[in-house]
């Protein structure tokens, strides 16, 4: 199976640069996997195509304002930091360093006049390094301070709210990148499915920058895919497996809800309450064993994430929903528009 055979043509006005005012206003294109049939609500409209007795799955994810500007101690030159993974050594980082070629082990980086410090204490490679930092207080409230939200390098407009590139259920800080997914949804909308009957879980998987690495491969059987963190509690596995048992459907929010129940699935479609790492690669020929439906965004051109939607709803009908979007103008990637795969 080919990259190319996922490639469609977007248009550059269409990747949406900010946020919508209201979350829930955007636009929601429904696609039955089954006959290819297209829909064109809005994302409101969701509550309309889930059942009392269905389950909804999120992630709690919380995206850490992981880009930080500093400069390096004995220079005073600018160095950027894109914080990847936290290490289980204390206080330390998977980083991208830029320039990486003089981030050197044992070079010095101050942050906030100095109200942060970090050294490279290792190399991993030609701009990734193991950070040690140094501060007083509590890691993520400096960040909150400090730090910027990595975006994606396709949005090239400054956020002027954090917040609107996290989710409202947003909570276990850990994510390099938001699941996109769940942006549309507002408080009120949730109470709403809530008080239709639909179950809500919750889990965790932190959304690594690896989500935006193109596939270079043109097998796309030769991509080696990125590592994430994932949970799953007790209490939340028994809601989806509760749901399932009384015959409601598993609806994901997102792509990464979807690996993570995927990864974890017993053959039956059961979830087991676990915690780990996922490079789990779903592209068409999978056999979903946990999920029935998805909620998530259009993704970008011959991504891994435009291959699981592919796996789940057809690779045809997903070019031929994708082909519809574009001549509807709807709005593509983080802060666009939705899809809902029935």
């Amino acid at each position: 199976m080919k990259k190319s055979d996922f490639y469609y043509d977007l248009p550059q006005e269409l990747i949406a640069q900010t946020p919508l005012e209201d979350r829930s206003s955007s636009r929601l294109l429904v696609l039955d996997k089954e006959s290819g049939a297209i829909e064109h609500k809005t994302f409101k409209n969701i509550v309309d195509y889930l059942d009392a007795g269905d389950c909804l799955v999120i992630n709690e994810t919380r995206v850490l304002p992981a880009r930080l500007i500093g400069e390096r101690e004995d220079t005073g030159t600018r160095v950027e930091i894109l914080l990847l993974k936290r290490l289980t050594e204390e206080n330390c980082w998977e980083c991208i360093v830029y320039p990486g070629k003089k981030a050197r082990v044992g070079k010095r980086i101050v942050f906030g006049g100095g109200l942060l410090k970090a050294e490279v204490i290792d190399i991993i490679d030609e701009g990734n390094r193991i950070v040690r930092f140094e501060f007083d207080g509590i890691f993520e409230e400096i960040l909150d301070q400090l730090g910027q939200m990595p975006l994606p390098p396709y949005i090239t407009e400054k956020l002027e709210d954090k917040d609107r590139y996290q989710t409202v259920y947003a909570k276990n800080s850990g994510s390099a990148a938001a699941p996109t997914a769940g942006l549309h949804f507002t408080p009120e909308l949730l109470k709403q499915i809530e008080e239709k009957g639909v179950y809500i879980a919750k889990l965790t998987l932190h959304v690594g920058l690896g989500t935006f690495r193109p596939v270079k491969a043109d097998d796309i059987l030769d991509h080696k895919m990125h590592s994430e963190y994932y949970c799953i509690e007790p209490e939340q596995a028994d809601i989806i497996n509760n749901a399932r048992k009384k015959g409601g459907k598993i609806i994901a929010v997102g792509t990464t809800s979807t690996r993570t129940l995927e990864s974890v699935a017993e053959e039956d479609g059961s979830i087991p309450a676990k915690s780990g790492w996922t490079d789990i690669f779903i592209y068409p020929g999978y056999k979903f064993k946990a999920i029935d439906r998805l909620i998530t965004n259009f993704h970008l051109p011959e991504s891994t994430l435009i291959m699981l939607v592919s796996a789940l709803a057809g690779r045809e009908n997903v070019l031929n929903a994708y082909q519809n979007a574009v001549e509807k103008k709807y709005r593509f990637f983080s802060f666009g528009d939705a899809m809902f795969i029935k």
